[in-house]
């Protein structure tokens, strides 16, 4: 028997981001139960032209780690320490309404300044049609501090960072739900409507993405006297995301999709429970993406060996690669695992690659800095 999966988002959000609409209503409802904090859209933002409260705000928003293995779409997390930059400030040079794009730095000169082409500008104006505002206008600066296409979230950080220095710089009167779907409609045009990178770069933490329609977001806790690291091994090598989407297949058999789902559910579990073995095995028990992905990125499978055999819990891709990820519960071993996995993908893919070990941001996206009228 086969499962058809489909992947067309769901149009439940405007795809508009020239022009404000009034009659837009957007989510603003946070609840809270459970094992996690749920987020979900019940309620609408009162549409107003609210006035600024500050002349800049700076704002960061961490790198990502999305799928986890067998949580394809739905399941992501955020990772400390590294992560994207906007500057977000009133600018009466700018139309009211509008943004535009002053200065993007890291980059390397690839991505474009056109705001409805750019992650940060599309978010930066999602969020202003939300606030309502039409009064003045906004320049934003980005730094790029995560390569693009390394399956980091490098996209969705500048679209959290953005949506989050908008809202700040007018009060924060958007909530995480309306944050998410600011920075959605960014990830809508660059790599599909999914939101396993931009919920957990805005909210922190474990994300689980229960529905789109209405948007149903669930914070899984992991707990605060458990220590987790993650081990990023980010090879020489490009990945396009749309690439990576293009492998997957159509349908799949009952097996895998029972399979999945019990991994999926076990990696929760471990989440929750603060179970790293747990967590490790599950992450690394994938048979629908990480198959198909992994022989397009040379030497994977070696490194995923050699993490595992060096000490690690678990090992996956991150996102659509070609970055791997390793879970530890000790840093020294994390960057022994990490050098073991460097070697590998050298030895068997001929790629130079380099490591990290980070923890898990469990914030989010959030202002770093703010400039008074």
């Amino acid at each position: 028997m086969a499962i058809t999966l489909l992947y067309q988002p769901l149009p439940f959000f405007s795809r508009s981001v020239e022009k404000p609409n009034p009659n837009l209503r957007f989510p603003a409802a946070l609840k809270f139960g459970g094992g996690g904090s749920a987020v979900t859209a019940c309620s609408s933002v009162s549409i107003s032209d609210p006035e600024p409260r500050y002349a800049s705000v700076k704002s960061f928003a961490p790198a990502t780690v999305a799928n986890l293995g067998p949580g394809f779409d739905f399941l992501g997390c955020a990772v400390d320490g590294i992560g994207d930059f906007v500057t977000a400030r009133v600018d009466p040079g700018v139309r009211p309404g509008k943004v535009s794009i002053a200065e993007i730095s890291g980059a390397g000169g690839k991505l474009s300044k056109d705001p409805l082409w750019n992650c940060a500008g599309i978010a930066a104006i999602a969020a202003l049609q939300m606030l309502g505002v039409r009064s003045v206008g906004l320049s934003l600066s980005l730094e790029k501090g995560l390569p693009l296409g390394s399956g980091l979230g490098s996209s969705a950080a500048s679209a959290a960072a953005a949506a989050v220095a908008v809202n700040e710089l007018f009060g924060a009167r958007l909530s995480a739900s309306d944050l998410v779907l600011a920075a959605l409609e960014s990830e809508s045009k660059v790599s599909g409507y999914h939101a396993d990178n931009v919920a957990p770069s805005i909210m922190g933490g474990f994300v689980l993405i229960r529905s789109y329609n209405p948007l149903d977001l669930i914070r899984l806790k992991f707990p605060q006297d458990k220590n987790l690291f993650f081990v990023l091994v980010n090879p020489e090598f490009e990945a396009p995301t749309k690439k990576m989407r293009a492998v997957l297949p159509a349908e799949i058999t009952m097996a895998d999709h029972i399979w999945n789902s019990s991994q999926a559910g076990a990696l929760v579990a471990s989440v929750l429970q603060g179970d790293l073995p747990g967590l490790g095995k599950a992450l690394s028990s994938d048979k629908i993406v990480e198959p198909r992905r992994s022989p397009l990125i040379p030497g994977m499978e070696a490194v995923k060996k050699a993490a595992i055999d060096g000490g690690a819990y678990g090992c996956t891709i991150s996102g659509a690669g070609p970055t791997a990820v390793a879970v530890t519960d000790d840093e020294e071993r994390g960057k022994v695992i990490g050098e073991r996995m460097v070697e590998a993908f050298l030895r068997e893919g001929g790629l130079k690659a380099t490591a990290m070990v980070r923890k898990l941001d469990r914030v989010g996206a959030r202002p770093i800095f703010s400039a008074p009228r």
